[in-house]
Formats: C-alpha cells, structure tokens, sequence
C-alpha cells in the first residue's frame, strides 16, 4: 500500500513537473513566432489521433460503454467550450506575464472551485466549523496572494547570467509583455477551470466513461479551436508546421499532457481521491521559478517569494479544511449509514471517478 502511494506520488511530481515543463516551451515558441490558435488546434487535434483508437480499443475488449444521449452530449459539449475558453486564456496570460506566474495561478482554483461550489448549494459555509472556516480563510488568502504577484514584482533577488539565458531574455523582453494583462487572463483561465471541473463532476456522476468522455471533448474542441484559429489566425505560413520548436511543443502538449497526464489523473483519482491528486499543485510554482530562472532569463523578484508563500499557504489551508471535512463525512456515514446527501463535491467526484 504504502510503496502504490509513493508511486503515485511520483507519477503526480512528474506531471507536475511537464505542465511546468509545457508553459515553458509555450513561451519559447510563441516567442519565436507560434500562434497560440494554431498550436491548440494542432495539440487537440494529434491527442485525438491517439486517444480514437485507444477508447475504441478499450471499449471493444475491456469494458463497453454505455449509450451516449443527446442531453449528455450538451454537457459534453459545454465541458469543450469551457475546455478550449481555459486553453486560449492560459497560453496568452503565459505569453503576456511568464511560465513562473502561470503555476502560481493554479492554485486558485481549489479556491475558485470552492466558492462557485458555495453559490450553486454544493458547499456549506459555517462559521463556527474548523473545516469550513479552514476553506473560507484559505480562499481569501489565495485570492490576496494572486492579486499580490499580479500588481506587485518587488526588487529583483536572483537573475541567471548565463549566456543562453541572457540571449533568451534578449528575445523575451522584445516581444509583447504585460505582466496585469497576463496575471488577469490567467485569473480568468483559473476561474473557468474551477467551472471546468464542476461540470466534469456533473458530467461523470451521470456517465462513468472516462475514456468517451475525454475522446468526446476533446473532438468538440479540436472543432472549436479550429473554428476560431481560422477567424482569428488568417496568416496561412501560421499553419504551417515546421520541424523546430514548434512541432516539438505540439507534440509534447498532444502525447505528454492532453492524453498521458488524462491517464495519470484517472488511475490516481480512483486510488486516492482528489484531496491527494491536488495536493502536489504548489510544487509546480517551485518547478516554473527553477525553470524560468535557468532556461527564460526570468528574474526571481521579492513579489515572486511572498506572493507565493501566501498562496500556498492558501491552498494548504483549503485542502486541510476538505480533508477534515472528507473524514467527518465518513465518520458519519459509518454511524449512521446514510451520509450520501451530504458529501462534499470533491469527494462525490473521487466515488464517481
């Protein structure tokens, strides 16, 4: 038991580590010239390539799915828009601000997916419980410490010398920059991916069919992104692949993140749950500052180190409040038998998953 759970672990940090790893080839290459419509368009479209076969393959042999109704498609279909909404606004805050602020970014949506979650009934707030009093401090604190490294960069501390870094920060700080820009659209993807997950939850709870639901949206938004990348991308050279950086990124997005990590995320969701899934997201802030240093010529400024601190201080406090939650729920489930309409979304999510 003990030696599955380090390798989930592992498997999480490693995911962690090539989303980190994805924004900071994101920004290489929107520097260099790549549109970022066309490479969701292409990323989309090469992960669905591998992931037709490998629904068909499981569905025939392993497990047969079952039907898919017209109401179920419209979920699917809102679960794409706001898949592809998350898309665009993530890779353009990345190309206004830095891979560095993106990983930041991320860990408001625990509190994101809590307040929406609050409004829509799904979540209860009392001020007299620990739990809940846990999640509404640590939301607060999360949203202080994205607005911090937003509006405040502070004096610098550290900045990398080398000669490839100092070449590269030649050619960042000569494209389009605006770190408010950046930090607002990388609010707003956050905010919709908080809504992403709700819907995914509504989605599963009513259809447990993790591979079409995934081969489903990610058709829908290689469609959406094409549709989109041919209104607002209308220079044809954009569309042209070329065996450079750009083609590396695409591929890597496609193979490594839109198929491999859906894979990783199942398989550790149905073993441990979500509470734990989420729980290796501030690493990745750590990962994107050692990254952006090394490779992007990024400067680790004062506003970088307490704007984060705060945030995973945040984050660390919403996840302690659901896990205390989470063990009431199932001590009062195992006394009285009948807890199923109390459980929180996230824990509904981890039984459906």
């Amino acid at each position: 038991m003990w030696s599955s759970g380090l390798l989930i672990i592992a498997l999480l940090l490693t995911v962690e580590c090539m989303e980190v790893g994805l924004n900071t080839l994101n920004k290489a290459a929107t520097t260099r010239g790549m549109s970022n419509f066309v490479f969701i368009f292409y990323s989309n479209a090469l992960a669905l390539f591998f992931l037709l076969p490998s629904t068909f393959i499981y569905h025939s042999r392993i497990k047969p799915c079952r039907k898919l109704y017209f109401s179920m498609f419209c979920r699917m279909f809102l679960l794409a828009l706001l898949s592809c909404s998350v898309q665009i606004l993530l890779y353009f805050g990345i190309e206004y601000s830095n891979p560095t602020l993106a990983s930041a970014m991320t860990d408001l949506v625990p509190a994101f997916t809590f307040l929406i979650a609050l409004i829509a009934g799904m979540e209860k707030l009392g001020l007299k419980v620990k739990s809940s009093m846990a999640k509404f401090i640590g939301t607060i604190t999360l949203l202080i410490g994205a607005l911090l490294m937003t509006f405040y960069r502070g004096p610098p501390i550290f900045s990398n010398k080398s000669k490839f870094s100092k070449s590269f920060h030649q050619l960042l700080i000569t494209t389009k920059s605006n770190w408010i820009i950046g930090g607002f659209l990388l609010g707003a993807a956050n905010f919709l991916l908080a809504l992403l997950y709700i819907v995914q939850a509504w989605i599963i709870n009513d259809f447990p069919e993790e591979f079409m639901v995934t081969t489903v949206t990610c058709g829908l938004v290689t469609i959406m992104s094409a549709v989109v990348g041919l209104f607002a991308e209308r220079n044809p050279s954009s569309w042209r692949l070329k065996p450079d950086l750009e083609l590396i990124t695409i591929c890597y997005a496609a193979i490594l993140m839109v198929f491999l990590r859906s894979l990783i995320y199942v398989w550790a969701l149905k073993k441990k749950g979500p509470v734990f899934v989420v729980m290796v997201k501030p690493l990745g802030m750590v990962a994107a500052v050692i990254l952006g240093v090394t490779f992007l010529g990024d400067v680790l400024h004062v506003g970088n180190v307490i704007g984060g601190t705060i945030i995973a201080f945040g984050f660390y406090s919403v996840m302690w409040g659901k896990a205390k939650e989470e063990i009431c729920v199932e001590d009062i489930g195992m006394d009285s038998g009948s807890a199923t309409t109390t459980v929180p979304l996230l824990s509904r999510q981890s039984d459906s998953a």
